[in-house]
């Protein structure tokens, strides 16, 4: 898959369990780990607005895309 998402270099940077995430994102720690091993097929906007917002970071930071 050519996104990748960098939840887990985001989440080191602040020294932040994914339970403690996922409890301020709203979203279960299996979605999470949904999202941080690269099969999540979509992201509500919502969703990302919360994880940016709990992160303190911009949808490019969690987010990247790798050519094949």
């Amino acid at each position: 898959m050519p996104i990748v998402v960098r939840i887990d270099v985001e989440l080191a940077k602040r020294k932040m369990s994914v339970a403690e995430f996922a409890e301020r994102v709203g979203i279960t720690p299996a979605n999470v780990a949904v999202l941080k091993n690269g099969r999540a097929k979509a992201v509500r906007f919502s969703t990302l607005e919360a994880m940016c917002r709990v992160l303190d970071c911009q949808p490019g930071d969690l987010l990247e895309w790798v050519d094949d």
